[in-house]
């Protein structure tokens, strides 16, 4: 990157989902439909958990930061891509595209940092129930999401800076709905090498060890529920952990199909496909896969229409 540390840009052009406007049309109503139900179900979600005393648990604590970063998360992105096609201008700030790479990298890390610490409380929840309220205390469940929040969006610094100063010279058009970090090294005539390193040492550290950490917790977890003798106790206890499993599984997949498949396998329109899955369609689904069979989710829903009838 050296002396052309500037780029030759000043505005990029994201060239959407699309390029058929009528398909296009039909994938932006979807989207919008999916954004208004994500953002409305994960404010909702919100409210519950910091009005009803009941809620007040460290699991819920945990599911207050991940219903915050699925509102962050497409609101970073989904906005813009929806303001484009219904006003027709695609152009995007240089200074712009760099904000929304740098809290897209953020958040999506955040996330899995944050499944890590949600899979911990299941593991202490099972493992070592007589011990659970005093491990997971209030100040170890600030402690675990601060670390989350705070590791993640120091880690992305160096990438974004990095990307930041690449030298684009081939095109300003982006082949995806927001400014993806791979399709803006293409767009680069600078040499990649050291983003690349970059890149690397962050996947290992936002994704590969969180995933690692998740997985072993599930390998006591499991462990913990097949030598419970009673087959009602082995079933209540997979119950506390189902919906966390079934979220961190849905995360994980899409995350691995797009950053983790060969390369003869590359296309730009399933990248924009599983993107739009983890930005729309998993954050969407997470207050109503963690409501679906929660009981005490349930009855703090039951309070609010009983006040309001």
């Amino acid at each position: 990157m050296g002396k052309r540390n500037q780029t030759s840009v000043t505005e990029f052009i994201l060239l959407g989902l699309s390029d058929h406007p009528q398909l296009q049309g039909l994938i932006c109503g979807t989207v919008l439909l999916i954004y208004l139900i994500s953002a409305l179900g994960n404010l909702v979600f919100l409210m519950l958990m910091c009005t009803d005393p009941q809620l007040h648990k460290p699991m819920y604590f945990f599911l207050s930061n991940l219903s915050i970063l699925d509102f962050c998360c497409p609101s970073v992105t989904l906005p813009k891509m929806l303001d484009d096609f219904f006003t027709g201008n695609k152009f995007i700030p240089y200074y712009a595209c760099m904000i929304q790479l740098y809290f897209f990298l953020s958040f999506t890390g955040t996330e899995l940092f944050l499944l890590t610490a949600m899979a911990y409380d299941r593991f202490v929840a099972i493992c070592n129930p007589l011990r659970y309220s005093l491990i997971m205390k209030k100040s170890i469940c600030v402690l675990l999401a601060a670390i989350s929040w705070v590791t993640t969006s120091l880690a992305v610094l160096p990438v974004t800076k990095l990307v930041s100063q690449l030298f684009y010279c081939k095109s300003n058009k982006i082949n995806h709905f927001f400014c993806d970090p791979s399709a803006l090294m293409k767009l680069s005539c600078s040499d990649t090498h050291q983003l690349e390193i970059w890149i690397f040492a962050e996947g290992i550290f936002v994704a590969l060890i969180p995933f690692m950490l998740t997985l072993t917790s599930y390998i006591f977890i499991i462990s913990s529920i097949l030598r419970i003798r009673s087959t009602e106790g082995k079933c209540k206890a997979f119950s506390t952990c189902t919906s966390h499993l079934t979220s961190v599984v849905l995360f994980y997949v899409t995350v691995i199909c797009i950053y983790m498949r060969p390369t003869s396998m590359y296309s730009p329109a399933l990248d924009k496909l599983f993107s739009l899955l983890y930005i729309a369609v998993i954050p969407m689904l997470n207050p109503i896969i963690y409501s679906l069979r929660n009981r005490e989710i349930k009855e703090a829903l039951r309070k609010i229409r009983s006040k309001k009838q």
